[in-house]
């Protein structure tokens, strides 16, 4: 079964910086599949932050999320990782990475998710 595994987040200032990264036990589906990260705040739906294709491009971002995170993959390290930069107290959420075929911004497009990272960020 694939298992999705996220890292990288924690507390941190308003005004900073994070990297998250999502990685796969199934070297070869991941590869072939585009991966998105998603976030859900407490008490609120979970929507999405941005996506990236199997080949590294197609790099699509919510309106929240352009200008300050950067969306990338890794293929030799097995990863996709996801910089935030510029974090608020609005930003405050627990981080999920998917994966599935195509790039979307709709949850249901992606069958293969991780258990989430938590980002917290004070003001």
């Amino acid at each position: 079964q694939r298992q999705l595994v996220e890292s990288g987040g924690g507390l941190v200032q308003a005004g900073g910086s994070l990297r998250l990264s999502c990685t796969a036990s199934e070297r070869r589906a991941f590869g072939l599949s585009a991966v998105a990260w998603f976030r859900q705040a407490s008490g609120k739906d979970r929507e999405f932050v941005a996506a990236i294709n199997r080949n590294g491009g197609g790099e699509h971002y919510a309106d929240s999320a352009k200008g300050r995170f950067t969306i990338s993959r890794d293929s030799s390290k097995n990863t996709v990782d996801l910089q935030l930069n510029d974090l608020a107290p609005e930003d405050t959420a627990v981080y999920y990475c998917a994966a599935g075929g195509v790039v979307a911004t709709s949850a249901r497009h992606y069958n293969y998710w991780g258990r989430g990272t938590q980002v917290t960020v004070s003001s």
